[in-house]
């Protein structure tokens, strides 16, 4: 079994944020672009992300 740290990571096109190889992504991982489909949704829209301030 493979461990979380082998596999392969991509930034998120929308957030910027890193995201890791996922069994659902196998067939097509070359064309995945954001991290989740809320991103994917938000990018089409023109939406631009929020960012959550952490010292609140």
């Amino acid at each position: 079994m493979r461990q979380k740290s082998d596999l392969p990571t991509k930034t998120c096109a929308f957030c910027t944020k890193p995201f890791s190889w996922r069994r659902k992504w196998a067939r097509d991982w070359e064309s995945v672009r954001y991290c989740s489909e809320r991103c994917r949704r938000s990018a089409r829209h023109g939406t631009t992300p929020t960012r959550r301030d952490p010292s609140a």
